[in-house]
């Protein structure tokens, strides 16, 4: 598959499946995401890999992701969920959806200085909706859940959402 960029073997991470990177550059270099643009000036620069049938990312909050001192802010929380939701729909059925409902729970704080692990799975898919179940966590223990449901549009759906045509590296994805 195109979207595969690296793999750990397992060996390297005993009792766990294989981990594939996915390519950060599916979408172009030119995309504009927050979450994902690996050069984005004021992004979160999120990596994401295919483990079995989940899809994770790590990230350390620093300072400049604070809400509270020492907290990341609770919507910079939500935008790391919101994202890995996006890719799982990505990353496991190669499609894009755009977020059409959250069910948040912040369960503890997210510290800053600390890696933050989430893992997304497919709990529902129909033929237009997905819904992906989310977790976060620090040091083994949940500080966010979710569920986002997502809109599947195929290409012409998606031109109309946007009010313009699709990147040409984002059209295989709608479909």
């Amino acid at each position: 598959m195109r979207w595969i960029v690296g793999s750990v073997p397992t060996c390297d991470r005993p009792n766990m499946t294989e981990r594939i990177e996915l390519d950060p550059m599916m979408f172009g270099g030119d995309q504009p995401c927050f979450g994902c643009r690996h050069d984005h000036p004021t992004g979160l620069r999120l990596r994401f890999f295919r483990e079995g049938d989940a899809i994770t990312t790590e990230l350390v909050p620093t300072a400049l992701q604070e809400g509270p001192p020492g907290v990341m802010h609770g919507g910079l929380v939500t935008t790391v969920a919101d994202e890995l939701a996006a890719w799982t729909v990505i990353g496991l059925r190669e499609r894009f959806g755009f977020t059409a409902a959250i069910e948040a729970r912040l369960k503890k704080p997210a510290r800053t200085g600390i890696l933050l692990r989430g893992t997304g799975r497919v709990a529902v898919d129909t033929h237009r909706l997905m819904k992906i179940e989310i977790e976060l966590s620090q040091e083994g223990a949940a500080v966010f859940t979710g569920l986002f449901t997502f809109a599947l549009l195929d290409r012409a759906g998606a031109e109309k959402l946007l009010g313009r045509a699709l990147p040409e590296h984002w059209a295989k994805f709608g479909r």
